[in-house]
C-alpha cells in the first residue's frame, strides 16, 4: 500500500490510528519524542518503524522537515503542529515529495458558534492563541492546495476522549473531582443555566476520519472536515446523563459564571470559560457526504468509556 509517516504517533488519536493503518496494509513510521507509549497496547505496533525526534529542537535547526522527507513518505499525518511557522517549514520541504498531507486542526478555529450545527464553511472568527494559530495554518494549507495543488487535508477534532485520560467534564473543565461528585450523588454546581455546549469525539472516531480521508483522496484533498460526535451536549444535559449513569438522580445548582468562578480554582474556572465562550456544536454532514464517514460513538458513549477507565483506575471515587 503506502508508506505513512505519523508525527505524534503515540498520542490520543495515534493510539488508534497506527493500528488501523497497519491493518489496512500500510507501511507505518511512527515519529515521537520517545517519552510515551501508546495509551492502549496492540500487536500491530511490533511491525511499526519507530523514529525518535524532538520536533521543536529540530525545527530550530531547520532539520525536521528534511528528516521527515528522508523517510520517503507517500502520506504524512501531522498530529502535533501548533504554529504557522511549523506548518510552513514542514509543508514547504514536503511540497512535491508527498502524495497526501493530513493536518490535525481543531473546531476552535470557528471561535464563537453563530448558527448551529456549525458547518466547515461557516465564517470563522477564532480567538485565543491556539485557535488563531490553527486558523492561520488552515488558511495556509488550503491556500497551498488551491495555488500549488499541495495535497492537504485538514481534520478538525472536537474534545477528544477515550480510555487513558480524563475527559472534558460537565462543568466544562478537566478536574476529575467533578465525576467523583456525580458518582457519590452529591450536588454539582454549574455555571449560568448549564445550557452552553461541548462537543466530544472518541479518539477512535478521529482515527476513522483520517482513514476515510486517505481512502477518498480525490474528495478529501484541499478540504477541511470536522471530527466530532453526531451531537453536542449541553453542560446540564451532560451532567444529568452522568448522574443517572452512576445510578443517581441529578442534583444541580446554577450560578452566574462570575459567582460560580469564585467557588472554583482559577485553573478550572479559566478552562470552563475557554469552553463555554465557544460553545461548539459542529456538523458532520460534510464528512458523510464526501467521505461516507459516520462516527460510531455518541458523546456520552465516548465519555462513559473514559469514565469507566477512570473508575477502574480508582481515580473516580464513588
Amino acid at each position: 500500500m503506502a508508506r505513512v509517516i505519523v508525527i505524534g504517533a503515540t498520542g490520543h488519536v495515534g493510539t488508534y490510528l497506527v493500528p488501523r493503518l497497519v491493518e489496512a496494509g500500510h507501511d507505518v513510521v511512527a515519529i515521537s519524542r520517545g517519552k510515551a507509549d501508546p495509551y492502549r497496547p496492540h500487536a500491530t505496533w511490533q511491525s511499526v518503524e519507530r523514529q525518535k525526534m524532538d520536533r521543536a529542537q529540530m525545527e530550530e535547526e531547520g532539520s525536521f522537515g528534511p528528516a521527515v522527507r528522508a523517510l520517503r513518505p507517500d502520506i504524512v499525518i501531522d498530529m502535533i503542529c501548533f504554529t504557522l511557522e511549523s506548518a510552513r517549514h514542514l509543508a514547504g520541504v514536503l511540497d512535491g515529495h508527498v502524495g497526501h498531507f493530513l493536518h490535525t486542526g481543531t473546531i476552535w478555529t470557528h471561535g464563537h458558534s453563530i448558527s448551529v450545527p456549525t458547518r466547515e464553511d461557516a465564517p470563522k472568527t477564532p480567538f485565543g492563541d491556539y485557535g488563531e494559530q490553527k486558523k492561520a495554518i488552515e488558511d495556509y494549507l488550503l491556500g497551498e492546495a488551491r495555488r500549488r495543488a499541495f495535497p492537504a487535508t485538514l481534520i478538525h477534532p472536537g474534545h477528544i476522549v477515550g480510555p487513558g485520560w480524563p475527559p472534558l467534564n460537565p462543568a466544562g473543565h478537566f478536574n476529575i473531582s467533578v465525576f467523583s461528585t456525580i458518582a457519590r450523588g452529591e450536588t454539582l454546581r454549574l455555571p449560568n443555566l448549564g445550557l452552553e455546549t461541548v462537543h466530544h469525539v472518541h479518539a477512535d472516531d478521529v482515527a476513522g476520519m483520517f482513514m476515510a480521508a486517505i481512502s477518498n483522496w480525490r474528495a478529501s484533498t484541499g478540504e477541511s472536515f470536522h471530527a466530532v460526535s453526531d451531537q453536542a451536549l449541553t453542560l446540564r444535559g451532560y451532567a444529568e446523563a452522568m448522574f443517572r449513569w452512576f445510578g443517581h438522580e441529578p442534583k444541580l445548582e446554577f450560578f452566574p459564571y462570575d459567582e460560580w468562578s469564585k467557588m472554583e480554582s482559577a485553573e478550572d474556572a479559566r478552562a470552563t470559560w475557554e469552553h463555554i465562550a465557544r460553545s461548539p456544536n459542529c456538523s458532520m454532514e460534510k464528512a458523510r457526504r464526501l467521505l461516507g464517514f459516520t462516527p460510531r460513538h455518541s458523546s456520552l458513549q465516548a465519555v462513559q468509556e473514559s469514565a469507566q477507565w477512570l473508575v477502574a483506575q480508582g481515580r473516580i471515587r464513588a
